[in-house]
């Protein structure tokens, strides 16, 4: 466990403060088997620093099991007690940091208090190493490949911080020690003594570590760019082993990467150079960025699979199984009768065995398959983009009959009162019969339906590309419309009184079903076609900014949003305690619903655009890398 530093960029050297008797030398540490408050029983040292030491401990809140935990400690023995004051404030800063980030790569904090003049931070125990120790523990270099892994997570949670609401956290200290990688091999940053929230424009102390710090923080300018040649310098020394604190200030252009370790490649020296540049302007200008660019070398590189995998299994996800289909997967699969089927844009539907993943059989259409299959008494029931709706048998897929439409099919079915009812670019909603396979009726909008209808109190709710929301009567008449200021996407959900949507124009909209009126909007930070989905009086929701969205549908107050590194253009599922949603990183995320806090994410090589579907404890999801994957819900 790495040990929470602060000192001057001046000096390498941590100066002892003195103990009460005047002389300069180590505080007493706190002897195995001594307890605090009556619940943390010392058990070693694990860290030491100026002012304190690092404990493994345990709780004994939890006397059935062995819940290990770490202690920070501060010893306070200033004289002057403005100097007492200032530093007791700096550690409840800490404390009160670590309280409002809530991030898998970031250690949970638990506890604080004090004891005399020594204050205690509890937080998350890490079974592991820290990434010095791993480093020069290592007889040779480490592989490409695994530094590119712990560069990509590490871009991902200075991608959280920098983006933390309501102000940016800048971590000023970043390096191989402050690097914890647990026995998961999953990264875990260390020791916020000296993070602090960032306010453009204003100066700051000269404090981070020599050799990993930019120049701009020896001026007390740490911006978010600091950290990123922080950790530019953090990966060249695991590339390199080259221990920049000890080579002259800003020297790295004078020891390229390759030319120390040829087994790294020109494309991901050229993303570290980049990092290290001097001028802030010519290094990445935002984490996300920087994780791109690693992501882009990887793939050039062609070690990308194993990279996705690696962050995967990191996170202690596998697939049951994968099915690999030939071409990108954008709609959402179906679970029906131990099958899975899922639509592709090589024009075919799949029938898949959810149980070992193994091929059934596939349906050839004539165009590209987005919308979801939908089941009904044994058949199939989807549009494609060759403008018509297909309907197949379950079980030897062949056709049973089709219907056509002037345009392509990008809405799934609805079924309802012996119809389907589907929308299709050439601007019409159709209720088609089961039994005949011919049209009921068809209303006319504006404007192409890419929405799935939603089908409720004998009324079918429906949106449309130019902004129009529908309610229309099972006789195929108007019955209300509501107008948005840009394309309405999503499909709705009706939910007590309320029917939700979002909209292209940055709005989740809640109305009331009877009528249209407005009972309340909620701003998203941009545009979504994600499809909301309410639990326990929740609505879910994604959109462009790249976030996940938690709003109580009552009063559309936000109770949490969760940050992906793209657009999310995938409707979140909730299975039991779990919601799961896609995005355009690639990654398919599984979050506490009521928290947003991350349990696990598992990446592919291709964005998910579609939606995931859970099953029985699966969950299923495809990905524009052409495959289906089958995870542990």
């Amino acid at each position: 466990m790495g040990f929470f530093k602060e000192f001057p960029l001046e000096t390498q050297r941590i100066t002892m403060p003195e103990d009460s008797n005047g002389d300069a030398t180590p505080r007493r540490q706190l002897e195995s088997g001594i307890t605090l408050l009556k619940r943390y029983l010392i058990q070693d040292v694990i860290g030491v620093g100026g002012m304190g030491s690092v404990y493994r401990a345990r709780d004994l809140h939890f006397p059935n099991v062995v819940k290990l935990v770490a202690v920070k400690e501060m010893i306070n023995t200033a004289p002057d007690p403005l100097i007492r004051q200032t530093i007791v404030q700096n550690f409840e800063r800490e404390a009160n940091l670590l309280a409002t980030l809530n991030h898998h790569s970031i250690p949970r904090i638990y506890d604080y208090f004090t004891e005399e003049n020594r204050s205690y931070l509890v937080i998350e125990y890490i079974h592991g190493k820290d990434l010095e120790a791993i480093i020069s523990g290592n007889d040779g270099f480490l592989t490409e490949e695994q530094v590119l892994t712990w560069g990509i997570e590490l871009c991902e949670v200075l991608s959280f911080l920098h983006n933390h609401k309501p102000d940016p956290i800048i971590f000023r200290d970043m390096k191989p020690s402050n690097v914890m990688i647990d026995h998961n091999g999953e990264v875990k940053l260390v020791d916020f003594g000296i993070a602090k929230t960032f306010q453009f424009g204003q100066k700051g102390t000269m404090i981070g570590t020599e050799g990993y710090s930019p120049p701009e923080q020896y001026r007390g300018e740490a911006t978010p760019l600091a950290d990123l040649y922080a950790l530019g310098a953090t990966l060249h020394h695991a590339l390199s082993r080259r221990d920049p604190r000890m080579e002259p200030p800003f020297s790295f252009e004078e020891r390229p990467i390759r030319k120390i370790n040829p087994g790294v490649t020109a494309e991901v020296d050229a993303v570290v150079t980049r990092s290290l540049q001097y001028n802030p302007e010519d290094r990445f200008q935002t984490a996300a960025e920087m994780k791109d660019a690693l992501l882009a070398a990887a793939h050039k590189t062609g070690i990308l699979s194993k990279v996705t995998t690696t962050i995967s299994q990191a996170n202690g996800i596998k697939p049951l199984w994968k099915f690999k289909c030939e071409d990108e997967i954008r709609s959402t699969p179906l679970y029906y009768q131990n099958t899975l089927f899922t639509g592709c844009y090589d024009n075919n539907l799949y029938a898949i065995n959810a149980g070992n993943g193994e091929f059934l059989w596939k349906y050839p259409s004539e165009g590209g398959i987005v919308s979801k299959p939908v089941a009904f008494d044994d058949n199939i029931y989807f549009g494609s983009e060759d403008h018509r709706l297909h309907v197949v048998g379950a079980r030897s897929g062949k056709v049973v009959w089709t219907y056509y439409t002037n345009g392509p099919v990008r809405s799934s079915v609805r079924i309802a009162e012996g119809h389907a009812f589907l929308g299709s670019d050439d601007k019409y909603l159709h209720a088609v019969n089961l039994n005949s396979g011919r049209a009921a009726w068809k209303f006319e909008t504006s404007d192409p339906i890419r929405s799935t209808p939603f089908v409720a109190n004998e009324l079918v709710y429906v949106g449309n590309e130019i902004g129009d929301f529908l309610t229309i009567d099972f006789r195929g008449e108007l019955k209300w419309r509501f107008r948005a200021k840009r394309a309405i996407t999503s499909s709705p959900v009706i939910d007590k009184q309320l029917v939700l949507f979002s909209s292209l124009d940055g709005t989740l909209y809640a109305l009331d079903h009877r009528n249209g009126f407005v009972v309340w909007r909620f701003r998203l930070g941009k545009g979504s076609i994600s499809s909301p989905c309410v639990v326990d009086d929740i609505v879910f929701v994604g959109a462009a900014d790249g976030f996940i969205y938690a709003v109580e549908a009552r009063t559309s107050k936000e109770l949490w949003r969760f940050r992906t590194d793209h657009q999310v253009t995938s409707s979140p599922a909730v299975y039991k305690d779990s919601l799961y949603c896609g995005s355009v990183d690639g990654y398919l995320y599984c979050l506490e619903y009521r928290t947003g806090r991350l349990r696990w994410k598992f990446g592919t090589e291709g964005q998910i655009i579609g939606s995931p579907l859970v099953y029985d404890d699966i969950v299923y999801v495809g990905s524009t890398d052409n495959q289906v994957y089958a995870l542990l819900a």
